[in-house]
């Protein structure tokens, strides 16, 4: 099978767990050929991992619209623009599309709707355009959507058309019409300047050179590691050549986008239209998608929302590599009773705060306790004075202690770096201690926890998330925000050394069968070949004779003909 494979930069280039997850799928399925193409920027040119036998890069692309064949070692060239400028002919397409998409965006849903997609219902006036009042914004939006990519197919790409005076002037139109969303009614001409600006970014797949024959009309399956802009392209090659689409999200994007801090500096009206726009593509994504993979309930919850049909939502865990945690997981011996360990990136969502006042209960309560922060190292500027205000609260909280009047005084809690010479490795940190605790007020898979399952740890975490569903019944959960509960539960397994090992037992159980890499590769061989059992047979030339390969030919085993009876040339019975 040809998979028409979709990532963020990640893969083939080192970086992100985007990348380590396409690693393992394309090395794991070794039985099909993988094209890459890689939607973003890469760490450095030509920084890439090196590829097996069975994949190839195709096509590279990056945000600021550098794009080409990384194959042929073609320089990185610019977004293609039109071929020439635009004729009256053309200029009238693309402003029809345009107003179409417009109106889409800025469409109210409908009250009673409760999801991003919309009911074609709107009836299409003299311009073209549906009553934005109407619950078919979703369907006009991608009416225009695909109009726009058809137009640049044909003539070769559209960024300048989008950033053009026709763009804002029809935007503005759909953010004043009737019924228009009310925050978008209050954009003013530099709202509508950033948006286009933004929307040209988003929509710069469009005018990629992908949708050809021997690109991304060659695959069999196209398969996005994300979704919005990431699975673009294969929405778009679903469009031209009925590809079907398998999108596979570990983290909504549309959730990273409300999330986002880069915004809090944009007008209300302006996160109206970027909200809008977000939701649109994620809705059309989820609704051409032959099958959705998510992560885990807490993603799939996120697509049902925005309008994904659940008879196509499949659940598969991320796979995780377990070997490395053996021995942690076989010594239940290993760590000090005492002590507490916390792993992850020093930040708001984490809420050190909680997990340091929740400490503070614990040591008035069990004095011997011990508490080990254990950052892993980020390149975000952010980081830091959230991690000094962290610091300064823990000298605040626990003055240095000292056992006498000529002892060094020594803080209970300690801030370590992994990879650091007090935590060279994740399997010594979990190792260290007997209890392992998240606190965060914000997650989506936290695959710390799935580590520490591995490592046959007790967990006490707070209920955000996929936590639930990754702990089951081998774990703590307690409300976020409540360090008296997440106190009260650490002390509970602090005190109960067998309540401890037999947790963590099951635990190491419970990671072992669902989140390792083997179960995520099985799942994927299995869904590879339903898709591509209910796609239409597509013979291209070059492809040799159609069943030549018989699917029992890949069968793992030895075949040897029957012998035949001497003289009656029929086969031993």
């Amino acid at each position: 099978m040809r998979i028409g494979l979709l990532t963020e930069g990640g893969y083939p280039y080192a970086v992100g767990e985007s990348g380590v997850w396409c690693e393992r799928l394309v090395r794991g399925l070794g039985q099909h050929r993988f094209d890459l193409y890689a939607v973003g920027r890469p760490s450095a040119a030509g920084a890439s991992l090196p590829l097996p036998p069975n994949a190839r890069l195709v096509r590279a692309a990056d945000p600021e619209g550098a794009s080409g064949n990384l194959l042929e070692r073609a320089a990185l060239g610019t977004a293609r623009a039109a071929r020439r400028a635009y004729g009256r002919r053309d200029r009238r397409r693309f402003t029809e599309a345009y107003e179409r998409l417009a109106t889409g965006l800025c469409a109210e849903e409908a009250e009673g709707t409760g999801r991003a997609r919309g009911v074609s219902t709107a009836s299409a006036g003299s311009s073209g355009a549906a009553d934005v009042g109407e619950p078919g914004g979703a369907t006009a939006f991608a009416e225009g959507l695909y109009a726009l990519a058809e137009l640049a197919r044909e003539r070769g790409g559209l960024p300048g058309a989008l950033r053009s005076d026709d763009a804002v002037r029809a935007l503005e139109a759909a953010c004043r019409a009737p019924g228009a969303r009310r925050g978008a009614a209050a954009a003013g001409l530099p709202d509508h300047l950033a948006f286009a600006e933004h929307l040209e970014g988003v929509l710069r797949p469009l005018s990629l050179d992908w949708y050809e024959e021997d690109a991304l009309g060659a695959a069999d399956l196209c398969h996005a590691a994300a979704g919005g802009t990431t699975a673009l392209p294969g929405l778009l090659a679903g469009h031209f050549f009925g590809t079907p689409l398998l999108v596979t999200e570990y983290g909504v994007q549309l959730r990273a986008h409300y999330l986002s801090a880069a915004g809090a500096d944009r007008s209300a009206p302006l996160r109206t239209l970027l909200a809008a726009l977000h939701g649109r593509l994620a809705a059309e994504v989820y609704r051409q998608a032959a099958l959705l993979t998510p992560g885990n309930a807490h993603t799939r919850r996120w697509q049902e929302r925005c309008g994904a049909d659940r008879d196509r939502v499949r659940t598969v865990h991320p796979g995780m590599a377990a070997d490395r945690f053996d021995g942690v997981g076989e010594d239940e011996e290993s760590g000090d009773p005492a002590t507490l360990v916390w792993v992850g990136r020093a930040e708001p969502a984490k809420d050190l705060v909680a997990l340091l006042h929740a400490f503070a209960e614990i040591r008035t309560r069990q004095p011997d306790a011990r508490l080990r922060i254990v950052t892993v190292p980020v390149r975000d500027p952010g980081a830091e004075p959230y991690l000094a205000q962290c610091r300064a609260l823990a000298a605040q909280l626990f003055p240095d202690e000292a056992a006498g009047a000529h002892a060094v005084g020594e803080n209970p809690v300690s801030f370590e770096e992994l990879g650091g010479p007090e935590a060279p490795t994740l399997e010594d940190t979990y190792a260290s201690g007997a209890v392992v605790v998240l606190s965060s007020v914000v997650e989506g898979f936290p695959a710390g926890l799935v580590e520490a399952m591995f490592c046959a740890r007790a967990t006490v975490s707070t209920d955000v998330g996929a936590v639930v569903e990754i702990i089951g019944g081998t774990g703590l959960v307690v409300p976020p925000r409540n360090p008296r509960a997440l106190a009260d539960a650490c002390l509970a397994l602090l005190r109960d050394p067998e309540r401890r090992y037999r947790l963590g037992a099951a635990a190491r159980a419970r990671a072992l069968e669902l989140f390792t890499v083997e179960q995520n590769l099985a799942a994927f061989r299995g869904i590879y070949l339903e898709l591509l059992s209910h796609a239409p047979v597509r013979h291209r030339p070059g492809d040799g004779a159609l069943f030549a390969h018989p699917a029992e030919a890949h069968v793992p085993g030895s075949w040897t003909p029957r012998a035949v009876t001497a003289g009656t040339g029929a086969p031993d019975a």
